[in-house]
């Protein structure tokens, strides 16, 4: 086994990790390059790499926000839309819930819809959800369409033909005709054929929208690391925690879209605790995620783009994309997240961010707005960070809030502190207490360069009572991909099918296909399981598979009682199939020591100055490096890394845990 490399680029950071085949561990952090990320992400394999010959490098996986971005941002390509006469405006109409503020909004208006009216063309075809042919495919209204696609400039188009998923034949024979003249086709069956017209036209329309830009992102990123001698395979995230080579990322880009936060959750659910609630705090953004039995929640849809509802996404707001994703809530609160007055004078915090450029006030690249980051300086909870900070113009950023609100600047920076640990707080409550979960049970994994100084006060508001702090916490998004093994999933939706078991066994043969092994391999794993609802209803729920359909219906009705707090007996109906392979994992070295690619700016031993309004203001606490952290330290207290920082509020106490992980555990709480 040789040296792994991974890469994570969030919206300030990007962050870069380097394991040796003993073990250790070198990181890099460096501002990200929004112009151009592969920048950012040379700069970083550059610093690890230090005198390392790249030829030893055997592996490079990569999680990356640019299928996020693009589509946030609507930069993806021009999409023309082709589907079965009479259902071109399915895309159009879509559907939105009108949410929080938007439903007093006289002049609300919705969002425009992923591909343009004028762009959505029709083909003579019908074939039935049992995949009867109702209506043959006509070939010259393909043609027609081609040429039109063609005549507008159009260079990517996405097929989604009336229950291709039962038949596929048309929709073949649609993107055949249509790669004559168009460079770039997706089509439905291929990307993720299951029912549902409208979500699986708009999974196909984001893939064919960002599938060109992703697939020449990963080129250039392929060449970049060749220029720097590193040759080895390129392997990116997928949302759903699987790993997948750069070739079959650039075919299912729309898969890509949350990959960045699903790093952050495996690091999570590697802690060594069964039931983990996955803090994630970087410059932009904080996620949230329940991991329970030592797995996290997988959905199979999931929203881009929609509106924020108590930390999480609200269905009908966004852009559905109906392919497995970690389940998890966000909040647009980070380090860099602006603080600012709105109209009635009142303490707004993001969600809008500084990012890495200009970035927060005391990064001193010529932002002047106060952050989170600037708040946590002046509170004495920062004393060192990846890049050189300014206090003073942190103080200087402050001022503009305190004055206005008629208090002192410390107590404006705890203000900042606050509101923002109460938003990322309601990420907390999305993946807990809203879906019936009591998170007292839990242990809260802080990560993400700014999480473990907000951590032990989110976990509070919970009555959680441990906190644990793993090594490498500032960059674990980026060391959690190289725990990643190489997997992929398939579905399909299949009415009255007559052989589930050999429709399964097709299915996970395609997926080990795209791995290049067979689901007969030694070590390769192959995960069934089947939607299932009662017969009658319109929504189903995904269960293990068993070839017994008394222990398949057994495990829908308990997860039926799970989901919907209600015992419910009958008759049932399966009408979906999913597989997921996965080959095994590469070896997992001892956990070693890191070795920063920069001395560490943490101080010895000593005091700082801190503000925790418990004790009345600013208070002298011990600032420790995790490597010299005593056996018991009690709160108030701050523990520095090279790349994050451990705030210790009075009533907790930091302590030393395995693989170099800290703990913080609440006095007035038992012992988790």
């Amino acid at each position: 086994m040789g040296y792994a490399i991974g890469v994570d680029v969030g919206g300030t950071f990007t962050d870069v990790v380097l394991r040796s085949p003993a073990g250790a561990v070198t990181v890099a952090k460096c501002l990200s390059t929004h112009d151009d990320p592969i920048v950012g992400i040379a700069t970083g394999v550059t610093r690890v790499l230090g005198d390392l010959d790249p030829a030893l490098v055997t592996r490079v996986v990569h999680a990356t926000t640019l299928a996020t971005n693009a589509v946030l941002e609507r930069r993806g390509a021009r999409v023309a839309f082709v589907t079965t006469r009479g259902f071109r405006s399915v895309v159009p109409l879509g559907r939105y819930a009108r949410v929080e503020e938007d439903r007093y909004d006289l002049r609300f208006t919705p969002p425009p819809p992923p591909v343009d009216p004028a762009d959505c063309f029709e083909v003579v075809e019908r074939v039935s959800a049992r995949g009867e042919v109702m209506t043959p495919l006509d070939p010259g209204s393909v043609r027609r369409a081609a040429r039109e696609i063609a005549r507008r400039g159009i260079t990517s188009a996405a097929v989604c033909l009336l229950h291709s998923y039962a038949n596929p034949a048309h929709e073949r024979q649609v993107g055949a005709i249509l790669r004559e003249s168009v460079p770039d086709v997706v089509a439905s069956s291929q990307v993720w054929p299951e029912m549902r017209e409208y979500e699986r036209a708009t999974t196909t329309i984001m893939s064919a929208y960002i599938g060109p830009l992703m697939a020449s992102y990963l080129s250039r990123l392929r060449d970049r690391l060749a220029e720097l001698g590193v040759r080895a395979p390129v392997h990116v995230m997928e949302s759903g925690g699987g790993v997948v080579s750069a070739e079959l990322a650039a075919r299912r880009a729309v898969a890509t879209i949350e990959s960045g936060p699903a790093a952050g959750v495996l690091a999570a659910a590697g802690a060594g605790f069964p039931d983990v609630i996955s803090f994630d705090m970087g410059g932009t953004t904080a996620k949230a995620c329940a991991v329970r039995g030592g797995r996290p929640e997988v959905t199979h849809e999931f929203h881009v783009g929609g509106t924020g509802s108590f930390g999480g996404r609200r269905a009908g707001t966004g852009v559905p994309i109906k392919t497995p994703a970690i389940d998890l809530a966000e909040v647009g609160a980070g380090g860099g997240s602006i603080a600012w007055l709105d109209a009635a004078g009142a303490l707004r915090v993001g969600p809008r961010s500084a990012g890495s450029s200009p970035g927060p006030a005391c990064y001193g690249l010529g932002g002047a707005d106060p952050t989170v980051t600037d708040a946590n300086l002046v509170l004495g909870y920062l004393g060192s960070a990846t890049i050189p900070l300014s206090p003073p113009l942190a103080e200087k950023a402050l001022d503009r809030l305190a004055g206005p609100l008629g208090v002192s600047r410390a107590e404006a920076a705890l203000a900042v502190h606050t509101i923002v640990s109460a938003a990322m707080a309601s990420a907390v409550h999305v993946v807990t207490v809203q879906r019936g979960i009591d998170p007292r049970g839990f242990a809260l994994v802080a990560s993400g360069g700014a999480g473990p100084m907000h951590a032990a006060r989110v976990a509070g508001r919970f009555g959680i009572g441990r906190v644990v702090v793993p090594a490498h916490c500032g960059v674990a998004s980026a060391a959690g991909l190289l725990a990643g093994a190489l997997s992929t999933d398939r579905v399909l939706s299949r009415l009255d099918a007559a052989d589930p078991a050999g429709l399964l066994d097709a299915l996970a043969r395609e997926a080990a296909g795209d791995l290049g092994v067979s689901p007969a391999d030694p070590g390769v794993r192959v995960e069934r399981s089947v939607d299932v609802r009662f017969r009658g209803q319109s929504h189903e729920l995904t269960v293990p598979w068993s070839p017994s359909p008394e222990v398949l219906e057994s495990g829908f009705f308990a997860r039926y009682a799970q989901v919907y707090g209600i015992e419910q007996r009958g008759e049932v109906d399966l009408v979906g199939y999913r597989v997921r392979v996965t080959l095994p994992p590469p070896p997992a070295p001892p956990p070693a020591a890191a070795t920063p690619t920069t001395p560490a700016t943490a101080p010895p031993p000593g005091t700082r100055a801190a503000y925790f309004p418990e004790l009345g203001g600013y208070t002298a606490v011990p600032v420790h490096t995790r490597a010299g952290l005593p056996a018991a330290l009690p709160g108030p207290a701050v523990v520095e890394d090279p790349e994050s920082t451990i705030v210790v509020p009075p009533g907790w106490t930091a302590s030393p845990g395995s693989a170099g992980a800290v703990h913080l555990l609440r006095e007035e709480a038992p012992d988790a």
